[in-house]
């Protein structure tokens, strides 16, 4: 195959994005992971808004690790639970649903949030 390795993620992200969308009620847990950094956000698609986001640069002692992915899970769902979320759709953005990806979904159920 000649098609640059981007090109077949960004791929994969609209073939997971185009079966799923967030709503007030339930909003869309989008991650993103970087070379440093892993982000999570909770997106409301029907008016285009960010409900809550957090990042690894924000979790004590973070870094670029399994760890702290369940951290930030645990941080999100802490958050959107003060918002009174409590249940959202998991979008993981075209990256395979292991190590940090995983992490951060089992973080995130753990502290209270239904998928």
């Amino acid at each position: 195959m000649s098609m640059k390795r981007n090109s077949l993620k960004s791929r994969r992200a609209r073939r997971v994005r185009a079966k799923i969308f967030g709503t007030a009620l339930r909003p869309r847990l989008s991650i993103f992971r970087s070379a440093r950094y892993l982000y999570a956000q909770l997106v409301d698609d029907e008016t285009g808004k960010t409900l809550v986001a957090c990042d690894s640069r924000k979790i004590k002692g973070g870094r670029n690790n399994v760890d702290t992915a369940k951290k930030m899970g645990e941080e999100i769902a802490k958050i959107a639970s003060t918002k009174k979320i409590k249940e959202v759709v998991f979008d993981r953005h075209g990256y395979k649903y292991h190590g940090k990806v995983k992490s951060l979904a089992e973080g995130a159920r753990n502290a209270g949030l239904k998928f």
